[in-house]
């Protein structure tokens, strides 16, 4: 009932106030010891800081989370209301958001096109099972396929599998990958699959024996056998890396979780010609720096990962999977594949009881055909170039704290010095403490994915408060 009726309140508010938590009375805060008077005058002069102890949140909390899996640690905001690039949460506090649901709102929170069409299809139908057709499952599969086609990515994209999420695509690429090894030599020695350190593919068993992190991986080991990994744009590795027995090779052409790492053209095109050599599969996981994240559809087909010879071909996969923006919240993953691929599948070999489903798949269509527009790509690249100038110039305030700017479009980061990465959760706390939210990838890198739609003023606000937050963490050096 509390979280219906705070959604209720915010929903009807056009011009939210944002203040830090109140007390009713004086004599409440002249009560309290010294320390806690200290920290109520600190909160006072933050826009947004934390909820403390005793607020609508700690309270709501308190309640429910004992109930729930502790697989994250949260800070204390719970957001309950989002539009555009904003949210805002229990206590009526507006967050500027540059992590758009970790590179997922593309189009911002609560798009109010998005939300039409959701109710619309969910009066009409909203799931009837594969066991039989459905008129957007189709239409999805092909508006990805053209559109893919058309943007000059993956050029012998044919057909799609939908499923529910980025792990499940990349579930079905792994078990694709299997399945062409196994009909290309019928005895299962080609059945290894590679992947490379720093990247992320997933938390389900095959997802994460792709993931090469100790962290995810050691309290779950062991993982699936047959899994290699190598060292990203590391070319002299791969003829020994990638074998005969090699069914497939999976990597992100921009590590997004790993820290923001870029592909250089010549590891792409490296790959692809080992593959051809071994007929192992080219897997691209796309799920984080596609749909028009990097100003073009697909990264891999941005100029920027062309080879720099122009007489040679763009280095293309057989599987590209897809995921976040794709559904812009609603859950929806998809894996792409060509015609070398989908000729190794038969009926019965992979399924599911959601994916596909006439809802997601009718958002999802919706969202193809808006990302796809050149409009909305050329304002990626003119926002990035905002943000970029922007980290520049922090850069020179601070030559010793950020020691690299990498990524392309608005998939961006910000890395922190050896000497200061333990400390990028300090400034996301001081940023969120000033209505800022940011996330971070690898070891001290600060990470912006915000919503594709942010607007220039918005992004000059975001920087402000990026540069105020690393002077209350860090000072001036």
């Amino acid at each position: 009932m509390a979280m219906r009726a705070a959604a209720r309140r915010l929903h009807s508010v056009n011009r939210p106030l944002f203040t830090a938590r109140s007390f009713s009375t004086t004599a409440r805060v002249s009560s309290l010891p010294q320390s806690e008077k200290s920290r109520i005058k600190n909160e006072a002069s933050l826009p947004s800081a934390d909820p403390g102890p005793d607020s609508s949140t700690a309270s709501f909390l308190k309640e429910r989370t004992p109930y729930m899996v502790p697989t994250y640690i949260r800070p204390m905001p719970m957001f309950v209301k989002g539009q555009g690039c904003y949210l805002w949460d229990m206590e009526n506090r507006r967050f500027l958001d540059f992590t758009g649901g970790i590179a997922v709102n593309s189009l911002g929170h609560c798009d109010p096109e998005i939300a039409q069409l959701i109710a619309e299809q969910a009066e009409t139908l909203i799931h009837c099972s594969n066991l039989y057709h459905n008129p957007w499952t189709g239409a999805l599969s092909k508006i990805l396929v053209e559109s893919t086609v058309k943007s000059g990515g993956m050029r012998d994209a044919s057909q799609v599998f939908i499923a529910n999420s980025g792990t499940e695509a990349n579930e079905a690429a792994i078990k694709f990958a299997r399945k062409v090894g196994s009909t290309t030599d019928p005895s299962g020695a080609k059945h290894e699959l590679v992947s490379f350190h720093n990247s992320f593919h997933g938390r389900t068993m095959g997802a994460l024996s792709a993931t090469p992190n100790p962290k995810y991986q050691a309290p779950f080991a062991p993982m699936l056998p047959g899994f290699k990994y190598g060292t990203f744009n590391d070319i002299e590795q791969l003829e020994t890396l990638i074998t005969e027995k090699t069914c497939g090779v999976i990597v992100e052409p921009i590590q997004g979780e790993g820290g923001v790492n870029m592909a250089t053209p010549e590891f792409l095109a490296a790959l692809r010609k080992r593959c051809d050599q071994v007929g192992a599969v080219l897997i691209y996981d796309e799920i984080q720096c596609g749909l028009s994240r990097t100003g073009t559809l697909w990264a891999h087909g941005n100029p920027a990962l062309a080879p720099k010879d122009k007489k040679s071909p763009a280095a293309h996969p057989d599987i590209l999977t897809i995921a976040k923006a794709l559904g812009n919240g609603i859950p929806i993953g998809a894996t792409i594949i060509t015609d070398k691929v989908s000729s190794a599948i038969k009926t019965g070999d992979h399924g599911t009881t959601f994916g596909g489903n006439p809802l997601v798949c009718r958002v999802a269509h919706h969202i193809v055909e808006r990302l796809s527009a050149s409009e909305l790509q050329n304002g990626v690249e003119l926002k990035s170039s905002q943000f970029v100038a922007g980290f520049k110039s922090l850069q020179e305030k601070y030559p010793e704290v950020i020691s690299e700017i990498r990524g392309l479009g608005l998939i961006l980061g910000v890395q922190l010095g050896e000497k200061y990465a333990s400390r990028a959760s300090e400034i996301l706390t001081a940023a969120r403490e000033r209505g800022l939210l940011i996330i971070t990838a690898g070891e001290g890198c600060l990470r912006f994915v915000p919503p594709l739609t942010v607007t220039e003023e918005q992004i000059k606000t975001g920087l402000g408060i990026l540069e105020d937050s690393f002077q209350a963490v860090l000072g001036k050096q």
